[in-house]
């Protein structure tokens, strides 16, 4: 099948779309891939969301946000789908993955909350989708995260990476694929990703992100502050094991300068994952960062100190920003072939889950779902 993923990440800084070519088993292609930006209105709309969703218990009823969010993501995420597909080299697709974009993330209430409408964005693009790929998981037990590992393994078998390897993908959050020589996958959510970081430079009104890592370059790691971070019970639990973006805080940080406190999140990013990695059966022989934390060259320096060698997908000939755009889409034909998205090494599952809900394209098309699919 030739699909098109679609996934807009906790940053909130767009969607990333791709396009592969995949039976949901292995790779045999890749066709174009683009990020396209959020505009300034739409990214508000889903500030206002998350904001929200925090607020709230997960049993209360949704928000009017919610609304104005789903209102924002069906069309910038039909936007992105459109353009990508008047690419020169996209040719036709079969089959749209749409992840929705993640306003709330509570394993422990059996919850993550991806808005988005899959049944309109069907009808928008003329394209069938499948969404909800977290949901089976989550009703079966699982943490319904992190959903990339299995897509990570696909990835080494294509490059013919040595084992055991690990993908580390940096978000919002970070979180890790160990693929072990016998093909076993072990995956969990490390800590922070690019999120702490990010949520410094805003409340400190220096934009968006840390760009090339140079607020963190110029100050130093205050070791109280650091010690303080490292206090937290997530850090010393085994995996599989999930976050929402805002399980962390900057309250360690508060009284640092600027310059300080960025330099003490980007090692404590790092420091999360040492910590992770050392529950880990075999150390891998290579780390492969993906995400848009590689673009970080302090953070890239810091996880060297941790982790020895690191190097991004990119100078493996992949394509690190469309990773998880390329995962959702290789999900989504995997839930059409009725094939296992989550693994009690990954998620927690009690068992191998398939998962996903099917939408028609066409208007009143029936809407299909995957064995193993409970509807929230």
């Amino acid at each position: 099948m030739r699909v098109l993923g679609l996934m807009s990440g906790t940053s909130l800084d767009g969607i990333d779309a791709a396009i592969i070519e995949t039976d949901g088993v292995t790779i045999s292609g890749f066709g174009p891939a683009a990020t396209f930006p959020y505009s300034p209105a739409e990214r508000a709309a889903l500030v206002e969301a998350i904001a929200d969703a925090l607020l709230g218990p997960p049993e209360s009823a949704w928000p009017a946000s919610f609304a104005a969010a789903e209102a924002a993501i069906l069309d910038s995420h039909a936007r992105a789908a459109r353009a990508l597909l008047a690419m020169a080299d996209a040719g036709a697709v079969d089959l749209l993955g749409f992840h929705g974009q993640t306003v709330l993330h509570r394993p422990e209430h059996h919850l993550s909350i991806q808005l988005g409408n899959g049944a309109a964005l069907a009808r928008s693009t003329g394209i069938d989708v499948v969404a909800s790929m977290r949901q089976a998981d989550l009703a079966a037990g699982g943490q319904g995260a992190p959903l990339v590992p299995v897509y990570h393994a696909a990835l080494a078998d294509r490059i013919g990476a040595a084992r055991p390897v690990a993908f580390l993908n940096i978000g919002g959050v970070a979180n890790l694929s160990w693929i072990g020589r016998d093909g076993r996958i072990i995956a969990f959510d490390t800590g922070p990703g690019n999120g702490l970081i990010d949520q410094l430079m805003e409340e400190r009104g220096l934009g968006t992100f840390d760009a090339d890592g140079r607020l963190a370059r110029s100050g130093r790691v205050d070791d109280d502050a650091f010690a303080c971070l490292l206090v937290n019970d997530f850090l010393q639990r085994r995996g599989p094991k999930s976050l929402d973006r805002y399980d962390f805080t900057l309250d360690a940080v508060r009284a640092l300068d600027a310059a300080d406190a960025a330099a003490t999140l980007t090692a404590f990013t790092a420091a999360c994952v040492a910590l992770s990695a050392a529950h880990l059966p075999e150390a891998p022989r290579q780390w492969i960062i993906c995400g848009g934390g590689r673009h970080n060259p302090a953070l890239m320096d810091a996880l060297r100190l941790e982790l020895g060698t690191c190097i991004s997908a990119d100078e493996l000939g992949l394509r690190g920003d469309a990773i998880e755009a390329e995962a959702i889409a290789f999900l989504a034909a995997r839930s059409a072939a009725g094939l296992a998205l989550t693994f009690p090494e990954t998620t927690g599952v009690p068992h191998a889950m398939t998962g996903g809900q099917r939408f028609a394209a066409s208007p009143g098309g029936a809407l299909q779902t995957a064995s193993g699919m409970t509807k929230r």
